[in-house]
């Protein structure tokens, strides 16, 4: 089966925590919820859009923070303290800049109505298609081989 691509939407604070967490990379969506992780599958790539630096954040971001590839082994608890264990997927980062969604816009197949565009990110987390995919990791100078682009 050909991997997916999905968009996972966290603040940069979050996502970033996730993409530098040493030795291997994880990621959570929905404030921890397993339901949506159980939705990927090794080898499917994800790219993270913030929305604002920090949760509940006003400022507008609005970019892409980091992509990689969803690891093998399926969700996980993780005790983070004060009572929250949120689920988790191990996820293998590439390098990457941030990127702001804003030039995007107009080209991406997924934004049906590019004057409504943030309305699909309000779902936390779906897929798109290779395409789309591809533009985000260009626009993030990503590695496309690693990719798998």
């Amino acid at each position: 089966m050909a991997p997916r691509n999905w968009i996972a939407v966290a603040s940069a604070e979050h996502a970033r925590r996730g993409r530098d967490h040493r030795p291997l990379g994880f990621m959570q969506v929905g404030h921890g919820k397993h339901a949506p992780l159980k939705r990927l599958a090794t080898g499917d790539r994800v790219a993270y859009y913030a929305p604002a630096t920090v949760f509940s954040g006003t400022d507008k971001l609005q970019s892409f923070v980091s992509i990689g590839i969803v690891q093998p082994g399926g969700p996980y608890e993780f005790d983070m303290g004060n009572g929250f264990v949120p689920w988790r997927r191990d996820v293998v980062y590439t390098d990457a800049h941030e990127a702001p969604i804003a030039p995007l816009i107009e080209h991406l197949a997924f934004i049906e109505k590019p004057k409504q565009w943030g309305y699909k990110f309000r779902f936390g987390m779906f897929d798109i298609e290779d395409a789309d995919m591809a533009l985000i990791a260009q626009a993030m100078k990503a590695d496309l081989t690693t990719l798998a682009l």
